[in-house]
């Protein structure tokens, strides 16, 4: 029997490669208006690549890619209670539809940075995002414990 919950723990996962996606749409060709020879970049960080694009001008094209390692940080927590949830058969009701709030959420959380980053709005959606979070791990400890 599957468990409701694995729904949007896939779907969040498929917005990460969107996001993946994106983010080279939008960096590679930023690179190149920016006059960045990404063959000559040995040895240098992600953080050298953002701050040499905002310099010329291309600081929008890093805010995919901003938004695509946000999605490597709390949504891991995430996987793994979703996952917890599933396999102590508690993925269904209350606790899918948490999990698709938290996911509607990141994804408004990425177009908020994606196309304006304007900070207030987007710590909102990462607070009520991470609101959700908190419920969900609260009621897989509730269980498991």
């Amino acid at each position: 029997m599957q468990s409701a919950i694995l729904g949007p723990l896939v779907a969040l996962a498929a917005w990460t490669m969107i996001l993946w996606l994106w983010m080279y749409a939008t960096r590679l060709p930023a690179m190149k208006r920016a006059g960045i020879d990404g063959t000559k970049m040995v040895g240098t960080t992600g953080k050298a690549l953002r701050d040499d694009l905002v310099a010329k001008g291309e600081e929008k094209a890093s805010w995919v890619a901003d938004n695509y390692n946000h999605l490597h940080e709390a949504p891991t927590i995430f996987y793994a209670i979703c996952l917890t949830l599933a396999f102590i058969g508690q993925g269904d009701g209350i606790n899918a539809t948490i999990a698709w709030i938290y996911v509607i959420l990141r994804v408004i959380h990425s177009l908020m940075q994606i196309f304006g980053n304007i900070i207030l709005l987007r710590f909102a959606a990462f607070s009520l995002s991470s609101l959700a979070l908190i419920a969900l791990v609260l009621h897989a400890a509730m269980a498991v414990f």
